[in-house]
């Protein structure tokens, strides 16, 4: 297959419909495999990349993000919104694209949709963080909103975790029906429950992950019993939270970056100093993970540009080898890099 990064004016672009095909080709569940081992080798990095919290432009009706970073060799960026009134509408709450460039030569070498790549790096970082945190042995996941992210959380956590069982609830019981049939070849065993309190009973990690952008008590203090795992992944904006306060307090909270999750996450609702612990450092054994059996972890998980950035570098790896991209005429690329107004007039004389 030719190099789509052969012609530096030429940028490789992967539209929707080859994301699709190149999962479809290569599998869901590897995909999130592979895309959670990109992930893990960037965190173990964590100290090479420019970090800094996404840059926001809220509204009444949601909220639009660019979510930016680098290690020095390329820089990465996500456009991405999330508007929960949308769905009445019949549109997604969140869409994205995204972009991967040289830092040499600050050329993009890729484009792509990320609406479908944000769900499974997204459902790859809360499988990852359930691998460290989560107690061993563990087999049974409560998701608590089965909206567009509830499959691909499911099968993240079966393909990287060993879950094989589900519970599910969702506030609208045809997303719960959705979820159902969609994972009926997942080899998982499947319970729909009628109430929250239901979904959690007998859960070892409970993953919440609703849309609304509201502060929302999806667990309540008395859900959450001793040694339980949580990904609470829904809140993700100033104002927005799932977890009641009194299940932080009692919880060992690890979060992606420290100066986002405290806008955005659920230890909004905790003081500034409230100790929380850095998941790449849990990993490198820089700091310590789940300690005891008996202990409730917590990952606050609000979605960091370095897993947009892990994610692009995967796309860009499996599209060199298929031909699930094309290219767009995006770079001027005149053949005197002083002469931009003089590859127009010559345009002018070509068209003539």
């Amino acid at each position: 297959m030719k190099n789509p990064n052969a012609n530096l004016s030429l940028v490789p672009f992967v539209s929707v419909e080859n994301m699709m095909r190149l999962i479809l080709e290569i599998g869901v569940e590897t995909c999130m495999v592979e895309i959670a081992a990109y992930i893990e080798e960037d965190f173990r990095r964590w100290p090479s990349f420019d970090k800094t919290p996404r840059v926001a432009s809220h509204s009444d009706e949601g909220v639009i993000e660019l979510m930016p970073t680098s290690d020095g060799i390329d820089y990465g960026f996500k456009y991405v919104n999330g508007h929960p009134k949308n769905m009445k509408d019949g549109l997604q709450t969140v869409t994205a694209f995204g972009l991967l460039a040289s830092v040499d030569t600050g050329y993009p070498v890729l484009l792509t949709e990320m609406t479908i790549l944000t769900a499974m790096r997204t459902a790859a970082t809360s499988a990852v963080a359930t691998k460290y945190l989560a107690r061993k042995g563990s087999k049974t996941l409560a998701m608590v909103g089965n909206g567009a992210q509830s499959e691909f959380q499911a099968l993240a956590l079966k393909s990287i975790c060993g879950i094989d069982n589900l519970r599910l609830y969702d506030t609208d019981p045809a997303a719960t029906e959705k979820c159902i049939a969609n994972l009926q070849a997942a080899g998982m065993s499947i319970t729909a429950c009628t109430t929250p309190e239901e979904a959690v009973i007998g859960a070892d990690v409970i993953t919440t992950c609703t849309a609304d952008k509201q502060y929302a008590t999806i667990l309540t203090d008395n859900m959450v019993g001793a040694g339980v795992h949580i990904n609470a992944i829904g809140g993700d904006c100033p104002g927005k939270t799932e977890l009641h306060k009194d299940i932080l307090l009692r919880s060992d909270i690890f979060v992606e970056y420290p100066p986002q999750t405290r806008i955005e996450g659920e230890i909004q609702q905790l003081e500034d100093d409230h100790p929380v612990r850095e998941l790449w450092q849990v990993m490198t054994g820089a700091s310590d993970g789940r300690t005891d059996d008996r202990q409730i972890t917590l990952f606050d998980g609000v979605g960091f540009a370095i897993e947009d950035f892990s994610a692009l570098r995967w796309l860009r790896d499996k599209i060199a080898k298929t031909d699930k991209w094309q290219h767009l005429d995006m770079i001027a690329d005149p053949d005197d890099p002083r002469d931009l107004f003089g590859m127009i007039e010559r345009e002018r004389a070509r068209s003539n």
